[in-house]
């Protein structure tokens, strides 16, 4: 009698890539590119708040409105709320499962010659942290209002400028844009590498394209917290 034998279902290949290293590295990268893209906007938008109330409390309005009268209002926010979310958790178990990864597969011994490696993981670890505890005081500080001082809602000309009017709102906000930017310049150019841009000749323009894309959006959010603080924007 024959022996019947067996055949092992393989797992489906979107499984097995991200269960791969380089799965989980250009889920990282592909992630990190859709919050990349958000922030560019998200900065501005934030921009118009020099204009006046108007203009910024105009714009706020015109999101809501995004795609009328084919979706009702708000439904393209929460589209993308919900596309931005899913970027996030992405990004975060990636992030999260190819540290603890290196940390397995690597020999104590090995470590003092991967300080350099070693600070620029822990710079976007802790960096990663902070954004997500940041992302949660925001959406409660303009998004709800619970935070916020003001906390009028439709109003977000004045609900910024209670925020930055705050000793708190200044110090949280600038802690988190400082790690926006390291998260940017240190991530940008490792997912140039992982989806293949990366090569002798192109490393030196992708870290200043890296550099300078951190340094604009740091200097971009920032630039509304000076602007309350100065008198510019009141």
């Amino acid at each position: 009698m024959a022996l019947a034998t067996r055949t092992e279902r393989r797992p489906p290949t979107v499984v097995r890539l991200w269960r791969s290293t380089i799965g989980k590295k250009t889920v990282m990268a592909v992630s990190g590119a859709i919050m990349l893209l958000y922030l560019v906007f998200h900065m501005l938008g934030n921009l118009k708040v020099f204009f006046g109330p108007d203009e910024m409390n105009g714009y706020a309005h015109w999101l809501r409105t995004i795609g009328e009268p084919v979706l009702h209002q708000e439904w393209f926010l929460w589209l993308a709320r919900v596309g931005l979310l899913a970027a996030v958790l992405a990004h975060g178990v990636a992030a999260y499962q190819l540290s603890r990864r290196d940390l397995a597969a690597r020999p104590v011994g090995y470590q003092h010659r991967r300080a350099r490696t070693s600070y620029a993981t822990r710079t976007m670890r802790w960096g990663g942290v902070i954004l997500a505890l940041f992302v949660v005081w925001h959406i409660l500080d303009l998004t709800t209002g619970h935070v916020n001082p003001n906390g009028e809602p439709g109003r977000p000309y004045e609900n910024v400028v209670a925020t930055f009017n705050t000793w708190y709102g200044n110090a949280i906000y600038g802690v988190a844009m400082v790690a926006v930017g390291l998260h940017i310049r240190h991530g940008f150019f490792s997912a140039a590498q992982t989806l293949g841009a990366g090569s002798a000749t192109r490393d030196r323009a992708l870290r200043l394209t890296a550099n300078g894309l951190a340094l604009v959006l740091t200097l971009g959010f920032l630039a509304v917290p000076i602007g309350v603080m100065t008198g510019v924007v009141e």
